[in-house]
C-alpha cells in the first residue's frame, strides 16, 4: 500500500527475492540487487539491526514506513521509487503488508525536515523512518555542526519513541568530488549513523562505484537522479531493511 507521491523509476530491473525463511543471517530473505547494481553493493555499510521494525512484524502484519527527504524531478519511466521498495519487501517479508508512507519535500534542510516529522509521526504511527538527508545542507553550506546534531538529535528522538530509521546519504554528482564541504557533509552522516548505531545508505559511494568517479551528471540537473539511479537505490534500501529486521544476533557497531 503507497500513500502519497514518489519518484518514479524504471521497474524492469528490479529482481526477484528469495522466499522468506527464519534462519541465520547467512540464509536471510535478501532481496538480490540487478546486475547494474550489484558493484555499488561494495560500498554500502554493514547490516545494522532494526529492533523497533522486528518487534512490529511479530505483533502483526504490517509494517509503516515513513519516507522523508528530497523529492525528485520528472522521471520518464512508469513506476516510483517507493512502490519498487514497497514490492521488494513483501516479496522478502512473506504475508507482510508494507505501507509506504511518502512526505518527501525538495530543497528541505535537516533540522527543517526533523521539525516536520515529529509531527508526521504523530500523524501516521509508523514503525520505521527513511530518511533521505544531507545533500540540500551541503548544497546550502550549513554549518557541520548544526548538520551533525540536528540528525542525532532527531534519531535520538525517535528511538524514544521506538521507530527505527534507515539514513539515506548524499546525491553523487562528479562536480562534487572537489567540493571540500560537501564530503564533510557526507562524512558526518556516516560519522553519526555509526556513532547512533543505525544504518546509513551511502549512495553517494554506491553510485560512485557504478557511475565511475568521472560520470557525467544527468543532463535535466546535475543533482538529479536517473531512473537507473532511483532503482538502485529502492534496491539498496530494500536490502537494508530486510537485513535489519532479521539481524537480531548482529553485533553492536563499535563507537
Amino acid at each position: 500500500m503507497l500513500l502519497g507521491a514518489a519518484p518514479a523509476v524504471a521497474q524492469g530491473n528490479a529482481p526477484q527475492s528469495a522466499p522468506a525463511q527464519e534462519a541465520p543471517s547467512e540464509a536471510l530473505p535478501m532481496p538480490a540487487l540487478s546486475r547494474f547494481c550489484q558493484p555499488g553493493a561494495s560500498a554500502l555499510a554493514a547490516e545494522t539491526a532494526l529492533p523497533n521494525v522486528a518487534a512490529a512484524l511479530a505483533r502483526g502484519k504490517t509494517l509503516r514506513i515513513l519516507s522523508f527527504g528530497a523529492a525528485p524531478g520528472r522521471i520518464r519511466a512508469r513506476g516510483d521509487y517507493s512502490g519498487v521498495i514497497e514490492s521488494m519487501l513483501e516479496r522478502a517479508l512473506r504475508g507482510i503488508d508494507v505501507v509506504m508512507i511518502n512526505r518527501g519535500v525538495s530543497g528541505e534542510l535537516a533540522a527543517n525536515a526533523a521539525f516536520r516529522m515529529k509531527n508526521e509521526v504523530a500523524l501516521n504511527e509508523p514503525d520505521l523512518v527513511l530518511w533521505q538527508v544531507g545533500t540540500n545542507d551541503a548544497l546550502a553550506y550549513v554549518p557541520i555542526e548544526d548538520f551533525a546534531a540536528a540528525v542525532r538529535d532527531q534519531i535520538v528522538w525517535l528511538k524514544d519513541h521506538k521507530i527505527d530509521v534507515v539514513l539515506v546519504g548524499l546525491q553523487f554528482a562528479s562536480e562534487m568530488l572537489r567540493d571540500t564541504h560537501y564530503k564533510s557533509v557526507r562524512d558526518t552522516l556516516r560519522k553519526v549513523a555509526a556513532e547512533e548505531e543505525v544504518p546509513v545508505i551511502r549512495f553517494y559511494e554506491a553510485m560512485q562505484i557504478v557511475n565511475g568517479p568521472t560520470a557525467a551528471a544527468p543532463a535535466a540537473d546535475e543533482f538529479e537522479r536517473d531512473e537507473a539511479g532511483y532503482n538502485c537505490l529502492a534496491q539498496y534500501v530494500a536490502r537494508a531493511i530486510t537485513l535489519g529486521t532479521f539481524a537480531k544476533g548482529l553485533k553492536r557497531r563499535p563507537q
